[in-house]
């Protein structure tokens, strides 16, 4: 050829994405799944390859909505879910609560299909060989990146949401249904991605210990938003989340008396962050969804008696300008 060499085309991920998307939705297809899963991971890295600068965050509505009676968090509906709202409940509690995010029907699927990919993932061990239905398929990211404590997330009653291609798939699609990753993208100032570390299918049990913790002390300097979405009935009859729903404006103290982590806030510090307001452990129901930023102060709120495990999908969504350096990125 000469001198010249021809160019690859660029791939347009997105075109391909929802091409693939609207097919999945007519017919289901687990190499689809996996091609979907794989093309966001590629999208992902082309993001942060070439990050934009880093913009302002949306501006807030005139007034955060109301909080609940019993959240003591602001709640809204899925049809009064904006940015503004968002950022100005963000400003204000710290989080926000949005009932019925996603049908109850819909949450209570996700929850049988957390137990069908960890019952998977043990099938496979012991017998080896390939999941034909896409519950457990373990991401292979391209180098170098590499995805962290897979091992860890296990002990903790999770599997990683791109460990479970269908569920993956699934999710994502949810949360397309009530534009989610338009409100996320109008707060953040930019297009938002996901983790394969910090996306997780979980079932907590009540044996379960809580630890206060705010997710920012272990992900650096990010412009985030975590989506917590419940899977089933929690907070009385079975693990929920203690939450301190007040704005924080930088980390609290941590490794103090009381605690066995670092990086662990001790309930002594949690009650004094808390103030009037006080630590709450709201009641969530199936489809319920609590959104907060990468300063709040939470923990699993669980109790040995209650007779029902947990559970929830965490997804973290991140802006591009400051997407955490040790993750796997994939387009949201």
């Amino acid at each position: 050829m000469g001198l010249f060499t021809r160019r690859k085309p660029k791939v347009d991920y997105g075109a391909r994405i929802a091409e693939l998307t609207r097919e999945n939705e007519s017919s289901r297809s687990l190499d689809r799944d996996r091609e979907l899963r794989d093309l966001r991971h590629r999208a992902g890295i082309e993001a942060i390859v070439s990050p934009p600068a880093r913009p302002a965050l949306v501006e807030p509505a005139a007034a955060a909505p109301a909080r609940g009676p019993e959240s003591k968090c602001p709640e809204v509906t899925p049809e009064e879910l904006t940015p503004e709202v968002l950022r100005a409940a963000i400003l204000e509690a710290g989080c926000l609560l949005v009932r019925d995010l996603v049908p109850d029907e819909e949450a209570l699927a996700f929850a049988d299909g957390i137990e069908r990919a960890f019952a998977t993932r043990l099938s496979l061990r012991e017998t080896g060989g390939e999941d034909g239905e896409g519950f457990y398929d373990e991401l292979d990211p391209e180098p170098p990146y590499e995805v962290q404590k897979r091992d860890w997330i296990e002990e903790g009653g999770g599997v990683l949401a791109v460990d479970s291609p269908r569920l993956l798939s699934d999710m994502l699609s949810a949360f397309e249904k009530v534009s989610l990753p338009q409100v996320i993208e109008s707060y953040l100032g930019e297009k938002p991605l996901i983790s394969a570390d910090k996306c997780t299918l979980r079932k907590a049990t009540p044996d379960v210990p809580g630890a206060w913790h705010q997710d920012g002390r272990f992900m650096g300097d990010v412009r985030a938003m975590n989506v917590w979405l419940s899977l089933s009935r929690c907070g009385d009859e079975a693990p929920g989340m203690d939450l301190v729903p007040t704005r924080l404006d930088d980390f609290v103290a941590t490794g103090t008396e009381g605690t066995w982590l670092e990086t662990q806030v001790s309930d002594a510090v949690a009650e004094e962050a808390a103030g009037e307001i006080g630590i709450v452990r709201p009641v969530f129901n199936p489809g319920d969804a609590l959104l907060f930023d990468d300063l709040f102060l939470h923990q699993t709120g669980s109790d040995p008696n209650m007779p029902n495990p947990r559970y929830a999908i965490e997804s973290w969504f991140f802006g591009a300008s400051a997407f955490p350096e040790i993750y796997v990125p994939l387009a949201a």
